[in-house]
């Protein structure tokens, strides 16, 4: 029989690795140093193994070229990032500051930072190669190497380029919108059709035999590994209940898990293992966090400071969408079997309500006095329940009468009620015809 009395461990969660090795400043400062010692090593190389191998071109050429090389990446690089800066910095105020650390993460920004580096270390240490001893000649394959990391360098900055003007509006919804879609479909698979109702699960017939706590500064769980978590769950015949769900920022003394009907207390490192926890949240098992950065977009752009409701309707366009995807699933995918059926897992998933609530309760407070704004949302509402299975329908008849209810509260002037009832998908486009009543 398990213990009456369940034990509580503290345990510090390890930092998500594949955001250690995501870090920004890591890519440039290895361009850097492979740089320099390619550059001490390799003019060497060619110096003593292929003496006779040089350029034509005469020596204080090739110093004048690599000193211009070297000088012009030097301020070209100070030029581009500080407003590559800015303009990551004005989109954070615009947009949303969790959105644009995902634009600022962009291989292609840390790449063109280190050809940059690389092509100005390594034009100062060809200088330093050419006319060496007084030869009066100029190394062939460095002289070559050069030129190519020029090229290099003006390639990635035309692509750097085109990655800041992805930091405009619509191409940022794309992509927030992309991130989400790809969370649904690895999250919840295309051959689960929407379930019934079902009984709630009733945890209380395993007695708590162990408790995972959080140890140490804030984090964020990221990612639950399932498949890590049912395997040790079988090997003690026991239950595992998440208390955490993904998203969750988890505090000093948090509960993370419970352990029940263990034949004996499970490893806190290997349960620990099977939470990925970091500084922030990913798109990884967390649709919702698309939803979020969707909403941010609309709910600033909504804001007396910017006033621009057809941004909220590009918004809302992406909403439909998710809620869309999510709405033709299985979101039932809170409890997790091992092999032989028997329940092992228990993980706290967000439902239909919830999506809908994050995806239309700010969006519909901050743009009640936008006749755009109603008309879309109308539009959202209207569409979901005509393509979506009737289970989904009672939820989305809630929130018609909650907008309903917005737009009466908001418009004293019958036209403008009238108006900002008709569902329209641009918004102040091309209306049909409003609902009965209204």
């Amino acid at each position: 029989m398990p213990s009456t009395a369940p034990a509580s461990t503290s345990y510090r969660l390890k930092h998500s690795r594949e955001h250690r090795l995501a870090a920004p400043w890591f890519t440039p400062l290895g361009y850097a140093g492979a740089t320099f010692v390619f550059g001490m090593v390799f003019p060497r190389l060619e110096h003593y193994f292929l003496p006779e191998l040089n350029s034509t071109m005469s020596a204080s050429a090739a110093m004048a070229i690599g000193s211009a090389i070297a000088s012009g990446m030097l301020a070209l690089t100070g030029i581009v990032f500080s407003l590559a800066f800015v303009m990551v910095q004005f989109s954070a105020t615009a947009y949303s500051p969790r959105l644009v650390l995902w634009v600022a993460r962009d291989p292609v920004v840390s790449h063109a930072l280190g050809v940059f580096i690389a092509t100005f270390l390594y034009a100062l240490m060809l200088v330093a190669w050419v006319d060496r001893g007084s030869s009066g000649t100029v190394p062939l394959i460095s002289g070559w190497l050069v030129l190519v990391l020029l090229v290099a360098s003006m390639a990635l900055f035309i692509a750097l380029i085109e990655r800041i003007g992805s930091l405009q509006v619509n191409r940022m919804l794309i992509f927030t919108g992309d991130q989400g879609r790809k969370a649904i479909d690895e999250l919840y698979p295309s051959d689960r059709s929407p379930a019934a109702a079902r009984e709630t699960l009733d945890l209380e017939r395993w007695s708590v035999t162990q408790t995972l706590i959080h140890s140490g500064r804030p984090q964020v769980i990221q990612a639950i590994d399932v498949e890590a978590l049912v395997a040790q769950a079988r090997n003690a015949d026991a239950v595992i209940e998440m208390l955490a769900a993904v998203g969750d920022t988890v505090l000093e003394l948090t509960p993370l898990l419970r352990v029940r009907g263990a034949r004996q207390p499970l490893d806190e490192r290997a349960l620990a293992a099977g939470i990925v926890a970091g500084d922030e949240r990913t798109f990884k098992q967390d649709p919702k966090y698309a939803i979020r950065l969707v909403v941010d977009i609309a709910i600033k752009a909504l804001s007396p400071a910017i006033n621009d409701p057809t941004t909220a309707v590009q918004a809302l366009d992406q909403i439909e969408d998710l809620l869309l995807r999510l709405g033709r699933r299985n979101l039932d995918i809170d409890t997790f079997d091992d092999t032989t059926g028997r329940l092992r897992l228990v993980v706290p998933f967000p439902t239909w309500d919830d999506f809908l609530l994050l995806g239309l309760a700010e969006i519909r407070a901050y743009g009640s006095g936008s006749v755009q704004v109603m008309r879309r949302m109308t539009a959202l509402i209207k569409n979901l329940t005509e393509v979506l299975p009737a289970n989904r329908h009672e939820a989305l008849r809630r929130w018609e009468q909650r907008l309903q209810g917005t737009i009466a509260k908001s418009f004293a002037d019958v036209q403008e009620k009238r108006d900002a009832s008709v569902p329209d998908r641009q918004g102040l486009g091309i209306g049909e015809e409003p609902p009965p009543g209204s």
